[in-house]
């Protein structure tokens, strides 16, 4: 072995694994030096290397620090610090050093902060070989994501119809935390592909379903997980492209024409029908109606995109924001003991957006904010929690009660008078607040009630056609007793 003098620092990519598999340079540096610092003993291509070289590595960091970025940064500030040394420092990793790799990228910032010199000497990847192992083109796209980043997520971020590549699945801990989030989107019986120790002679390959992957004991340091693509149709990605083809020059004329105002209705109708299909427990219309509801979000967004008023992006970005914004007992350092907790800390914060906004638009008051075309009861309990927010309420619930019973006194008096409209108003308004006070949501309320009398309306019809009789045959006696078969019923 030849000596090669050296200066700073030269990481040293060491391929997936199959010592054959280092490149020409690589294995001329390591042949020129006698020394080599690597993160990690445990990789066979060491076993390659030329008789009589001296290998650290930083196996104990490991060992030492409880998460992975502790451990990072305590080989960053070794690498540094040994790259200072007139003789430099060799600091190999494995595959390629900006793949999969956290700790090349910062030595190298940080390096050129301090004018320290790095040579990078490339490797092959481990992904190479996995595309090898599994027969796979990874073009025309391919979504890439680390086990560790994903395990720690609820919600996969990437769209289900792009292949999957899922890396460092070290232990069948970590493999259990990616199914949970996967599981979330994929189908629990979905075959996928599980690669073990890809780019060396052990190199193996299993198709089991996603529920399985976390029961396999062949997982180690080398396993990566293929997820394959799920149709084009499950992709939110793909909804938009579908929606911008539509309002495109060569699209629909009908979708083109519309506009903000146009689709108005849509989006009120599509709202009613999604809430019929809630009340009526129905969970294959409820995921249509979600479907035509979402449609009409995203057509908003796309006239947002062509008269350059904002982006789907700008509508996802602004409710994350107000959510991460508006539960800081979950993003952040906030501590709540219950449900009425979160929701004190949420009006106190959205106060203080309102006071934000009244302070460049003196308009903005307590009740400004309110749709006009909200229904009427939303209305009404809306007006009333923000006006009880700031003291404009009983201190209980026994003038309540007294109030519903004065307002029906003053519809009785006023009946077939010009007052009764405005008196029947009252009436419902204090009704309203009665379903306030005893947390009841006044609208559900009366849509569960409209759907009951609706239930048994038909079950009338129906009895009334079973005996040869028409509606308007009966008795108001008669269609009495088959509605109070329909309330034994739902008993």
């Amino acid at each position: 072995m030849s000596t090669q003098t050296q200066t700073g620092i030269t990481i040293l990519g060491l391929g997936p694994g199959d010592g054959n598999l280092l490149t020409l340079q690589a294995r001329q540096w390591l042949e020129q030096i006698d020394e080599i610092y690597v993160r990690t003993r445990q990789h066979p291509t060491l076993e390659t290397f030329p008789a009589g070289m001296q290998v650290h590595s930083f196996d104990s960091f490991y060992e030492k620090h409880a998460s992975f970025e502790d451990v990072y940064e305590s080989i960053i500030e070794q690498v540094l610090e040994l790259g200072s040394r007139p003789e430099g420092v060799t600091y190999g990793v494995p595959g390629h050093p900006f793949v999969a790799e956290a700790t090349s990228p910062e030595i190298i910032r940080r390096a050129k902060e301090k004018g320290i010199p790095v040579k990078v000497i490339e490797g092959l990847s481990f992904l190479e070989p996995v595309f090898t192992a599994l027969e796979l083109d990874p073009f025309p796209f391919m979504t890439l994501m680390d086990a560790l980043e994903l395990g720690q997520r609820l919600q996969p971020q990437f769209p289900p119809s792009s292949p999957l590549l899922i890396t460092q699945i070290y232990s069948r801990m970590i493999a259990s935390e990616v199914k949970m989030a996967l599981t979330n989107t994929y189908p629990d019986e979905m075959m996928v592909r599980l690669v073990h120790d890809a780019g060396t002679a052990a190199c193996q390959v299993q198709t089991l379903p996603l529920y399985e992957i976390d029961r396999q004991n062949e997982i180690g340091l080398r396993t990566v997980l293929y997820i394959p693509p799920l149709p084009a149709d499950t992709s939110f990605e793909d909804f938009q492209e579908v929606i911008a083809r539509l309002r495109a020059p060569d699209g629909c004329p009908w979708d083109r024409e519309q506009t903000h105002l146009s689709l108005r209705r849509y989006l009120i109708e599509e709202t009613y029908e999604l809430l019929d299909a809630l009340d009526n427990e129905d969970p294959q219309k409820t995921s249509e109606e979600l479907g035509d509801l979402l449609l009409q979000v995203v057509l908003h967004a796309q006239i947002g995109v062509e008269e350059g008023e904002y982006s789907i992006n700008d509508v996802l970005a602004g409710i994350n924001r107000k959510l991460v914004r508006r539960h800081p007992h979950v993003f952040g350092d906030a501590k709540v003991s219950d449900s009425e907790g979160v929701v004190v800390a949420w009006e106190k914060i959205k106060a203080q957006e309102r006071k934000a906004k009244s302070e460049t638009n003196s308009t903005v008051g307590l009740l400004s904010g309110i749709p006009a075309a909200l229904p009427g009861l939303n209305q009404a309990q809306e007006v009333q929690t923000r006006a009880a927010r700031v003291g404009f309420d009983w201190d209980d619930i026994t003038p309540v009660y007294g109030k519903v019973a004065e307002e029906f006194e003053e519809v009785k008096q006023a009946a077939g008078s010009p007052r009764t409209e405005a008196e029947i108003g009252d009436l419902l308004f204090a009704v309203v607040n009665l379903s306030r006070w005893l947390k009841v949501d006044a609208e559900t309320a009366l849509r569960s009630t409209n759907l009951r009398f609706r239930k048994r309306f038909e079950h009338i019809e129906k009895r009334a056609a079973e005996n040869g009789k028409q509606l308007t045959d009966m008795t108001l006696k008669e269609m009495d007793r088959f509605w109070d078969e329909a309330k034994a019923l739902e008993e």
